[in-house]
């Protein structure tokens, strides 16, 4: 039988067709490579978390392999301190977890190993001004004092909002204590130059990019405050050793 190949049956049948071996093509491309982008996003997520521990992975260093040398624990808690069975650091969405009240959050925790002692770094994240902000909070093994914190985005203005990234703003975090003189929590405030408040830890706020930094100090607190009880556990444990 001879092919119509002008005809409007013919023109659909051979997209429908040209639709369905592209669509089975290109879903064999997305399973050979989903592998390799999921190793991708867990070494980057590492990297982060070693950054906010003041560790950076050189040429020379996988990453996968500089963080299990340096991260000898993970896990989740409760916002009252408790370790939850069963649940894996690595696997929890921050961004969703501050959505939920802080009594029904699962908190990660990542024990970290460095030439200063042993480092708890915690994930934060909010909002900014065009997008999510986000970061980790590596905490001295007394509970109350920042060693080291990471923070990135999505989408904030070059040169602006953008430099919470740079080491110029997060190295300020460092020795900052986010537990005020009474014992309870406060987190850091990020403020502009020239409104330094007394008897507060506190930051200076980018130049130029004041919603993003309020966005950075909304997020610490609002991230920060469930893992109160955590934190004092280990000052006790600490005032032990």
């Amino acid at each position: 039988m001879k092919i119509n190949k002008e005809s409007n049956i013919y023109t659909v049948v051979y997209a429908a067709v040209l639709v369905v071996v592209v669509g089975f093509a290109l879903a064999l491309v997305y399973q050979a490579l989903r592998p390799a982008q999921l190793e991708n996003i867990a070494n980057d997520t590492k990297k982060q978390i070693l950054a906010a521990a003041l560790i950076y992975p050189t040429a020379d260093d996988p990453v996968g392999e500089l963080y299990d040398s340096h991260i000898k624990q993970s896990y989740c808690v409760d916002s009252k301190g408790n370790i939850i069975d069963g649940a894996v650091a690595l696997d929890i969405d921050m961004a969703a977890e501050v959505k939920k009240p802080a009594t029904e959050r699962v908190l990660p925790v990542f024990v970290c190993s460095t030439d200063k002692g042993e480092k708890y770094i915690v994930p934060v994240a909010g909002a900014g001004l065009w997008g999510p902000i986000w970061g980790y909070i590596a905490m001295d093994s007394n509970g109350k004092d920042i060693y080291g914190a990471y923070f990135s985005h999505q989408g904030e203005t070059p040169g602006l909002g953008a430099e919470i990234e740079r080491p110029a703003f997060s190295s300020q975090f460092e020795g900052k204590s986010i537990f005020g003189s009474n014992g309870e929590f406060e987190s850091v405030l990020v403020v502009k130059k020239g409104q330094e408040p007394a008897g507060r830890a506190y930051v200076n706020a980018v130049s130029g990019g004041t919603i993003t930094s309020q966005g950075v100090q909304k997020m610490l607190f609002s991230s920060l405050e469930p893992y109160t009880a955590f934190f004092k556990n280990l000052g006790k444990e600490s005032n032990k050793e």
